[in-house]
């Protein structure tokens, strides 16, 4: 079985989850707007139901799929010790931005 990091560390599937982040959504619809063929749509969809990153709903021939944000909170939760480390690099970033002179086109 594929970790969390390993299921996300796939393009596909994180676009899969961010559609599925505003709404439930059939297999054709998120095939569709993502730009796969369903029967691909499915295996991926297959692969984010095993590592538990959605839900599954059967209504006779279609399923429609719902995010589960648990899995990803507890993700969150391994990263916020970890955040330090970037969250202070853009803060010096930030302030070397900050120095720099305008040099915008007029």
């Amino acid at each position: 079985m594929l970790t969390t990091f390993e299921v996300l560390a796939q393009p596909i599937r994180r676009s899969i989850l961010d559609r599925l982040r505003d709404h439930d959504c059939l297999v054709g619809e998120l095939a569709e707007v993502i730009g796969l063929t369903q029967p691909l749509a499915s295996k991926h969809l297959r692969v984010l139901r095993d590592a538990g990153l959605v839900n599954v709903r059967v209504d006779g021939p279609r399923r429609r799929y719902s995010l589960r944000p648990e899995p990803l909170a507890e993700l969150d939760d391994w990263l916020t010790p970890y955040r330090w480390m970037w969250e202070t690099h853009l803060d010096r970033l930030g302030v070397h931005l900050d120095t720099m002179p305008d040099h915008r086109v007029r």
